[in-house]
């Protein structure tokens, strides 16, 4: 059942008992039943937790305008509130950018992460445009190519997220996607654990390695946090409902 979080500007389901213990958000294009599986395990208690629709997807209103992984930790901030001591945040995909400036925003609510697939670093060798692309977007500063052209070669080439997205969505996606948070992972002082599909595509394994060390290296020696990667063979990026029991292991092991 779908529950309003932060002044109904964001909805999401329970799982056990409040207080929250963790706070779960999702991938790109995703929604919170992505967690239902990991939060409310088949045969076990549910984990006291709650797994959002982050700002324009599913049940909760997009924004009026582009945001960034910063603004998404803004609009998500007050759910910590219902806690009554520091959560455990998950983050998959797109939800990992979001958790890593959640805890950037509010340390003191954050226990641990999860960050599972989670693009927090640019990937190491970037796909650049082709060179019809890079040749229309020239002749459009020269005013030779329209900008519905232009428009049009995207939604033939782009990814599937960008063609299936329009607006202010649209406008965000390109915001997140260019994004890194080298310095908020270099601060981070709570422990963390990397949660890797072998075979993911979208967020390859290389990025979890350079992230975990980066993880606490501005801290002293004996106030850097744990972190922990593991990588899951036969995996790929859609490690909460594929290997949705990894996941409750994961942050059980972060609570710890």
């Amino acid at each position: 059942m779908l529950s309003s979080f932060a002044g109904t500007t964001l909805f999401g389901e329970r799982h056990g008992s409040a207080p929250l213990s963790v706070l779960a958000l999702h991938g790109w294009g995703r929604t919170h039943t992505d967690f239902d599986r990991v939060l409310a395990p088949e045969g076990e208690p549910a984990l006291d937790a709650v797994a959002l629709d982050l700002p324009g997807f599913g049940a909760s209103p997009g924004p009026d305008r582009a945001y960034s992984s910063m603004d998404f930790a803004r609009a998500v901030a007050p759910v910590l509130d219902e806690a009554s001591s520091p959560v455990v945040l998950v983050g998959h995909s797109h939800g990992g950018r979001v958790a890593v400036c959640l805890a950037a925003l509010r340390p003191e609510s954050v226990k641990a992460i999860v960050l599972i697939g989670a693009p927090v670093l640019l990937r190491a060798h970037r796909s650049t445009p082709t060179l019809a692309y890079r040749t229309m977007r020239r002749l459009r500063h020269f005013g030779l190519v329209s900008e519905g052209r232009i428009e049009a070669y995207r939604r033939r080439h782009g990814s599937a997220d960008y063609r299936s997205a329009e607006g202010v969505v649209r406008d965000t996606l390109v915001t997140v996607v260019n994004e890194s948070f080298e310095n908020e992972l270099r601060g981070l002082r709570c422990p963390v654990v990397l949660l890797w599909g072998h075979d993911d595509l979208d967020v390859p394994v290389e990025v979890a390695e350079r992230a975990r060390d980066l993880i606490g290296i501005d801290l002293e020696p004996a106030s850097r946090p744990r972190v922990t990667l593991r990588v899951l063979d036969g995996v790929g990026h859609l490690v909460p409902t594929v290997a949705p029991a990894e996941v409750t292991r994961a942050i059980r092991e972060a609570a710890q």
